[in-house]
């Protein structure tokens, strides 16, 4: 279950860095890249959360009766992700504004 966990942390990794390295090249159009810019910090702090909340779903239980199995792990990893992009699309822990000012700072020198 863990090694699933990280290789869809390290694919939102990749898109993450896909879409900040778009955002890079396409970087002559001012204002079209700051959205671009704004979505690769969001989704850069979605893999963040998603990091921090895959241990402590770990450690809850399944039910015996109706949970377990190789299904439950595939749909709490999911779940983990789905609720990582909406925890930082709704403002997240902060990491995303930091990380946007910083990719601003790099288009502008």
């Amino acid at each position: 279950m863990q090694t699933m966990m990280v290789n869809i942390a390290s694919d939102q990794a990749r898109s993450a860095q896909a879409t900040a390295g778009q955002a890079a090249l396409l970087g002559k159009a001012k204002g079209a890249d700051k959205d671009a810019l704004r979505e690769a910090a969001v989704d850069f702090e979605a893999v963040f959360i998603s990091q921090l909340l895959s241990p402590m779903f770990e450690t809850v239980g399944t039910d015996e009766l109706m949970g377990g199995g190789q299904a439950e792990g595939i749909f709490r990893s999911m779940m983990v992700d789905s609720v990582s992009k909406e925890v930082a699309r709704n403002g997240g822990i902060g990491l995303a504004d930091n990380i946007y000012a910083e990719l601003l700072k790099f288009q502008e020198a």
